[in-house]
């Protein structure tokens, strides 16, 4: 009996210092990826021009006016604030009953369309900020929105696995598109509104027929969900970012995926194409594993600012300048439509405004 207990104690302290050193290993592990630090560059191409206070909660989107002398933000605390670029004055505010995850302003820039945890989609008059139209028909959080380009038609995805829909200017649902298994959480359409593509967390991108709604190709690459898509101005590629901090650029044509790169974030949460499509900007976290434990604990602040964009060069994927002028993850960037300006808003409650230089 001695013996058969003595074996047993023996079996235990074993498998206890076995458990120990894989704990050991793991966090070793762990820590070894939580040290590595983001790549830094600065190339001197763009810089900061503005930072605009005001919101009182963490910002989803941001977006340019077509013009390119507004600009769009809107977040958690359920304003839209519409700026002037030139010196950061909040020319009029949209009031909503719910946090705004997304905005889209119409291609002649009378309208912005805005979408809400309250699983609506508005359309607002820029010029006076009364509300035109409530379009409704998802059944949770609308997290994306985009304007055709012909003005014709709006799409929105949302937590509710669909895209939908709707015209532009009766407000009514055109098709309910299905085909997602879990939230979508960005949509974009082609540059002739003929097509339009869909991200989502279950890691698909779903290319689609805006006129039919029949799904024409899906693209698999992503490991993790993905975040945010956008196609270049002259249709030819599809650029994609997700949870598994990589940019990936595809041929539109095809869905070919013809480069992938970046790999040094935690997560990225929007992209998009310069307007000549030599550039590409994305958005995302602000710092590794240790970074984010330690935010968690002590709060953001100026002192532990990580790269949160990047702007990379599409034909090579290099990496062209890294900005750390936010103290918490970026969620959007977008670039105006003469590609001499970009901004980014934050979960730091602020946007970020910078011009880049004229070649």
């Amino acid at each position: 009996m001695q013996s058969e207990t003595k074996r047993r104690g023996a079996w235990k302290r074993i498998l206890a210092v076995t458990a120990a050193l894989l704990l050991l290993l793991t966090l070793g592990l762990l820590f070894f990826q939580a040290w590595q630090t983001p790549v830094k560059v600065d190339s001197g191409l763009a810089k900061h021009h503005l930072t605009f206070t005001g919101h009182a909660e963490r910002l989803f989107e941001v977006q340019f006016s077509p013009d390119g002398e507004l600009l769009a933000s809107g977040g958690v605390d359920g304003a839209v604030h519409i700026w002037r670029k030139r010196d950061g004055q909040v020319v009029r505010t949209l009031a909503h009953p719910a946090g705004v995850t997304a905005l889209t302003f119409s291609p002649d820039g009378t309208y912005l369309a805005t979408a809400s945890y309250d699983a609506q989609v508005r359309l607002w008059r820029v010029a006076d900020g009364t509300l035109q139209k409530t379009f409704s028909g998802h059944a949770n959080t609308v997290w994306a929105i985009a304007y055709s380009p012909d003005g014709n038609s709006i799409a929105s995805g949302g937590e509710d696995k669909t895209v939908k829909l709707w015209d532009a200017d009766q407000g009514t649902l055109l098709r309910t598109l299905e085909g997602h298994s879990l939230n979508v959480w960005s949509v974009a359409f082609s540059p002739d509104s003929r097509q339009l593509a869909s991200a989502s967390f279950d890691r698909k991108i779903n290319i689609w027929d805006a006129r039919g709604g029949q799904l024409t190709r899906t693209l698999n690459g992503h490991t993790q969900a993905v975040l945010s898509v956008m196609f270049s101005r002259d249709g030819r590629y599809l650029a994609s970012c997700g949870d598994d901090s990589t940019v990936k650029l595809w041929n539109a044509a095809d869905g070919s995926l013809i480069r992938s790169f970046g790999g040094d974030s935690e997560h990225m949460y929007s992209v998009a194409f310069s307007p000549d499509g030599r550039r590409i900007l994305s958005g995302g976290r602000d710092g590794n594993m240790l970074g984010e434990l330690r935010q968690n604990f002590f709060g953001a602040s100026d002192s532990n600012k990580g790269v949160t964009v990047r702007l990379w060069n599409a034909a090579d994927g290099s990496l062209l300048q890294t900005f750390s002028h936010h103290s918490n993850d970026v969620y959007s960037v977008a670039f105006s439509p003469d590609g001499a300006w970009f901004a980014s808003a934050s979960e730091d409650k602020t946007v970020g405004v910078w011009q880049l230089k004229t070649e």
